[in-house]
């Protein structure tokens, strides 16, 4: 390996743990989707005829949900700040062009009436805050169930 190449990995192997990155039924997202259920809230799932595929969508509120990885997503909290030490330029560029991407989805799928929510990855370590913010989405009083 030359002195660019910092990663700890081989290419194959680098190859091999990029693609175990999942885009749907992530662990965040099934968590959301336990909560909603219990909720009694139905939904659909990644709906491409909407902008952005928003990962849950609840049809009869016109709410879409997108669950992003805080560092996918370029989150302001500690693990979406970090920024890898190795191939720092493609890694920044990256989430930028994921941000980008995730405002015009959001700002279409406002535009055409619908609420856009997201929820990010760091906001599942409080789980009772995270149920409580998703029975005011669907209009349920958690006090009263």
């Amino acid at each position: 390996m030359t002195d660019e190449s910092t990663d700890v990995f081989t290419p194959d192997k680098r190859s091999a743990v990029m693609r175990r990155v999942k885009g749907r039924d992530t662990t965040p997202e099934l968590k959301v989707r336990k909560i909603l259920w219990g909720l009694g809230a139905r939904y659909r799932l990644n709906r491409r005829d909407l902008p952005g595929s928003p990962d849950i969508v609840l049809p009869g509120r016109r709410l879409a949900i997108f669950v992003h990885g805080c560092f996918w997503h370029g989150h302001d909290c500690a693990r979406g700040a970090r920024v890898p030490k190795a191939n720092r330029e493609y890694w920044t560029a990256k989430i930028e062009r994921n941000r980008a991407r995730d405002a015009r989805a959001s700002a279409a799928l406002a535009e055409a009436g619908w609420r856009v929510e997201t929820i990010w990855e760091c906001e599942m370590k409080d789980e009772a805050a995270l149920a409580n913010r998703l029975a005011g989405l669907v209009g349920k009083n958690l006090s009263k169930a």
